[in-house]
């Protein structure tokens, strides 16, 4: 009879089901590529495909995935404005985890005055935000990505105690990964210094820090606002005075603008896709739109 209970304690063993993988639900694909990589699951994304966090507007279906969610993953109230407020409705329904406050992560303040100057508007992307003064692009920079790793293990180990010594090695896996692609950014990117390109709005700041590129400015101060008639004539002299090379469109925003912007000078055009629009979701999402924003920088850069 032993042998027999044996047996069908191994049968009931298989047959029980494992423990509920921690629910996450992150603002937008990067983010949801880096939990992926730490959690080893398939995170959800409230801002999918090419939506922008600046200009999206929540579904009943993305209320829904934050009530059921074990683990909330943003960058603050400085960059997914729209999720201030049903996030603060959560209560402690959910761990949330901010990622502006994670140990390691260097913030930079929002560009104004000179080549970033207003519109006769208040500056930066505020949604209302206290705390405006700081750029949300933090995830644009590999470091800041590494760090971010660190703290979604930190927040899942919270949840999910068993599977703790699993998460920090995951983080630490990507981490050596970003340190790759950061040697790699860091390589292609080095020719390109000196090189004045105009951005859509004021998103590469990291990347620009970390890799010492050469901004001359952008064409809205907010994506939300359409930048007035004589801000794209000070844009278009600026283009002369500084010998801009590039104007760089964003995918999710007016096209137009930047074809009004180059016409009668010598700049090219070129696309920056930092959402990563055509790139498929999961843990490499990452890595694929960082390169490709390295790759296209370069290609409209280096011809100059």
């Amino acid at each position: 009879m032993g042998k027999f209970l044996r047996i069908a304690t191994f049968l009931v063993l298989l047959a029980a089901p494992a423990a509920a993988q921690p629910k996450i639900v992150t603002s937008f694909p990067m983010l949801q590529s880096l939990a992926a990589a730490v959690s080893g699951t398939e995170p959800e994304s409230i801002v999918r495909g090419g939506g922008s966090p600046h200009t999206y507007s929540m579904r009943p279906s993305d209320a829904r995935a934050l009530e059921q969610a074990d683990l909330v993953i943003w960058i603050g109230e400085d960059y997914e404005g729209f999720l201030e407020r049903p996030i603060k409705a959560l209560g402690n329904r959910a761990r949330v985890l901010e990622l502006s406050d994670a140990p390691g992560v260097v913030k930079l303040k929002s560009r104004e005055g000179g080549v970033w100057e207003g519109d006769g508007h208040a500056h930066g992307h505020t949604h209302g935000h206290k705390h405006a003064d700081i750029d949300g692009h933090m995830f644009l920079d590999p470091k800041n990505a590494a760090a971010f790793g660190r703290a979604i293990a930190a927040a899942l180990s919270e949840i999910d105690a068993a599977n703790a010594a699993r998460y920090r090695a995951n983080a630490e896996a990507l981490a050596t990964k970003l340190e790759a692609l950061d040697a790699d950014l860091a390589a292609a990117l080095r020719p390109l210094a000196g090189k004045p390109f105009i951005v859509f709005h004021d998103s590469l700041q990291y990347m620009e820090k970390r890799y010492g590129l050469t901004p001359a400015g952008s064409i809205t101060v907010s994506p939300e606002r359409r930048p007035s008639a004589q801000r794209l004539q000070r844009l278009r002299d600026r283009i002369a005075r500084s010998k801009t090379i590039c104007v760089f469109a964003e995918p999710q925003f007016d096209q137009a603008l930047v074809r009004t912007v180059v016409d009668g000078t010598k700049a090219r055009t070129g696309t920056l896709d930092y959402v990563g629009a055509e790139v498929p979701p999961g843990a490499d999402h990452y890595f694929s739109v960082m390169r490709g924003l390295a790759k296209d920088l370069s290609s409209c850069l280096s011809q100059g």
